[in-house]
């Protein structure tokens, strides 16, 4: 049943009754409907979140060496790019700098490289920040890995793990991940959250021939997962990919989507992540508008290095910390 107005669909979503047709309904909404909803999301969100803190990460990108053949993204194994991998050294670097400034939250990136030379490196370094640094959480996106691997990882001292599944659709999944399963995705996440991991998945939403319907799907794949972190980001065609030529994802149905993301998992951490951004100026100020509350401080990688982590352009958003300190302060200024 369609709901003309949106007072009786929030009604059903704070209640957390929500079929996928009013889903569907709820992703499209626009103006008043839209602020609506907004509206519900940063009511759930203080709820929880009552200081209207917000979680400020800092990436540091370790590698771009990818064994993945995706058609959305630049870094893929069929990719001409200069390769590279940090030095552990580098890495100490980077995070004794990144400590100074306050980050408490360092998010460990790179390409999917199941290696176990790679893994062995990568837990090595883990293990020399959290004996350094006890204070620090470590988080780790690194794709999908074996099984043993992530032990290794967890024992190593890392605390969170980021994997998103990007389609809860396994055909499209086969179709943007062509050296990957739906399958294998979700059995790497249901290891990674029964070991222990705070875990954080979500979807991506504009793909080709993705449909609302898809997306709506996406909402309560979610909840078949105990999550503790949910992300949705904007399609963005990598320039050197095979969706170059492809149009950007919607920005105002992922917004929708973070909102009922919010809304039906209050105390999740929901990224505004910096395709909002490059979707079009002011999308990270109004991803959290829309109830998100963690942000990442691209502050990690080398200037010299960032051009070679180009996941979906070159010309990619990488946040500075003036940029998300502006707008964390606007959203407090503009709803306290």
């Amino acid at each position: 049943m369609l709901l003309k107005e949106p007072a009786a669909l929030l009604t059903a979503l704070s209640k957390e009754k929500l079929t996928k047709e009013m889903a569907v309904e709820a992703l499209l909404f626009k103006g008043r409907k839209q602020e609506k909803l907004f509206e519900l999301a940063r009511k759930k969100r203080n709820q929880y979140f009552p200081l209207h803190k917000n979680e400020i990460r800092s990436v540091i990108e370790l590698s771009n060496v990818c064994r993945q053949n995706c058609n959305f993204c630049n870094i893929n194994a069929r990719s001409h790019i200069k390769r590279y991998v940090l030095t552990c050294e580098e890495i100490m670097n980077i995070v004794e700098a990144v400590y100074r400034k306050g980050r408490r939250v360092i998010l460990l990136q790179s390409g999917e490289n199941n290696s176990q030379g790679y893994i062995d490196f990568v837990s090595a370094c883990v293990r020399a920040i959290t004996q350094k640094y006890p204070d620090v959480t470590i988080m780790l996106c690194l794709g999908s890995l074996e099984n043993r691997q992530y032990a290794q990882l967890k024992e190593a001292g890392a605390r969170r793990y980021i994997l998103k599944f990007e389609t809860s659709n396994p055909a499209l999944y086969a179709q943007i991940k062509p050296s990957d399963a739906l399958e294998k995705r979700v059995h790497c996440l249901e290891y990674l959250i029964n070991l222990g991991f705070e875990t954080g998945s979500g979807n991506m939403i504009g793909l080709p021939r993705q449909t609302i319907e898809d997306i709506a799907q996406d909402l309560f794949f979610l909840s078949y997962f105990n999550l503790t972190m949910a992300s949705s980001t904007v399609f963005i065609p990598g320039t050197d990919c095979a969706y170059n030529n492809m149009p950007y994802g919607d920005l105002e149905i992922t917004l929708n989507f973070i909102a009922l993301t919010r809304i039906l998992f209050p105390k999740m951490l929901i990224p505004a992540t910096s395709s909002l951004e490059k979707a079009h100026p002011g999308g990270q100020y109004r991803g959290l508008t829309a109830g998100a509350n963690t942000l990442t401080i691209h502050d990690g990688t080398p200037e010299k290095l960032k051009a070679l982590f180009p996941i979906y352009s070159s010309n990619r958003f990488t946040p500075t910390e003036n940029y998300i300190n502006g707008i964390v302060s606007k959203v407090r200024t503009d709803f306290s």
